[in-house]
């Protein structure tokens, strides 16, 4: 089987390997989809906590070809021929922020495509209980995206969303945007600032009341602070989501929360920040950190479930196999609007080109129009 491996920073060699044995406890995922995001590009750049030659890949979906001995013959439900999704993160079970429940902290964490081989590669053996099953009328390509819905809800539900509050979400690119589709589920009424104002284009149509575009001055200017605080009484937002991972973001969202407030920080970034002493004590916030899920990849298949368009619109561009080079050259040149990045497996069927295949990430999708 063809695999793909970055063995150095920017450079990718394709491999003629031998499929994987089929071991106890696992199965064999033909992988259809990869999807990818900035941790990726890192990895390509050699910018990253890992160590090269790696397989890359980690948000991905696929079909079971074989399964291994499990447990008797329990397979937890998964059958060969069924769509799967794939939890990438592994964790110890046995370290403290295990015990604790918190396993998307552990110690010992690991993660397929970032730090062992991944899944771009044509047959990847995956643990069993990784499996998770693709909604039936959910596209296996949308199904790819599990992954990063389920770091956007991990995101949300740190913050103890509620009903009837007005969140503000800081960045408008694929986690900000699936956080706002979750929040807005969840009955909040979100307002989205992003510096691209396509992105604020297609953020009303993921369910915001409002978007903010931050200017090169101050922000928000005063035109935009009464109407924020038209929309929060005067106080400010009681949630913040931070997912942009600028220093300058997560100051502003301190500026802004309600006295009270909590704020969510989920975009990471090794850059250092200023804040003041002050604030966070005087209006007695909850500042909090959100990396990875507890193990949410079947709700963020339960949302991508819901909200078909909306995930289709993330997706900007598709490439073949053959065409990983031109998608991470894409990613860091910067030189169209990128959402989400497809690449299409030889199981896929699809022929990928770079030519043609993207679309206007804001138009994508035609405003939907949050609640009054």
């Amino acid at each position: 089987m063809l695999t793909a491996r970055t063995v150095a920073r920017e450079t990718i060699s394709y491999e003629d390997v031998a499929e994987p044995v089929l071991e106890p406890g696992h199965a064999l995922v033909r992988v259809h989809h990869v999807t990818l995001c900035g941790t990726d590009l890192h990895i390509w750049e050699d910018d990253y906590p890992t160590e090269l030659p790696i397989v890359q890949g980690h948000e991905f979906s696929g079909v079971v070809e074989a399964i291994g001995n499990y447990n008797s013959g329990n397979t937890a439900g998964i059958r060969v021929g069924d769509r799967v999704a794939v939890s990438p993160m592994t964790y110890c079970g046995t370290c403290r922020p295990c015990l604790q429940g918190r396993f998307n902290v552990c110690r010992n964490i690991s993660c397929i495509g970032c730090y062992s081989d991944g899944a771009l590669v044509e047959v990847l053996s995956v643990p069993v209980e990784k499996l998770c099953p693709v909604p039936e009328g959910l596209a296996l390509d949308l199904a790819a995206m599990a992954e990063p819905a389920s770091i956007a809800m991990q995101a949300v539900n740190r913050g103890r969303p509620e009903a009837g509050e007005t969140a503000l979400v800081l960045g408008s690119g694929p986690i900000g945007l699936l956080a706002t589709l979750y929040l807005t589920d969840l009955g909040v009424d979100v307002v989205c600032a992003d510096t691209e104002p396509d992105r604020l284009s297609l953020a009303r149509a993921f369910g915001a009341v409002d978007t903010l575009l931050v200017g090169p001055a101050c922000f928000p200017d005063n035109e935009q602070s009464a109407r924020l605080g038209r929309r929060t009484d005067g106080y400010g937002p009681g949630l913040v989501l931070e997912a942009t991972g600028a220093p300058s973001s997560l100051e502003i969202a301190i500026r802004l929360v309600a006295s009270a407030g909590r704020i969510v920080q989920v975009g990471i970034s090794p850059r250092t920040a200023t804040v003041s002493m002050k604030d966070i004590p005087f209006k007695e916030l909850d500042l909090l950190g959100s990396r990875n899920s507890l193990n949410l990849i079947p709700d963020g298949l339960d949302l991508l479930t819901r909200h078909p368009d909306q995930a289709r619109a993330l997706m900007t561009h598709r490439f073949g196999f053959a065409e990983l080079q031109q998608a991470y050259e894409l990613m860091r040149n910067r030189t169209e609007k990128v959402g989400k990045i497809v690449i299409d497996m030889p199981a896929a069927g699809i022929t990928g080109s770079a030519a043609g295949s993207a679309k206007a990430f804001a138009g994508a999708l035609a405003p939907a129009g949050g609640r009054p």
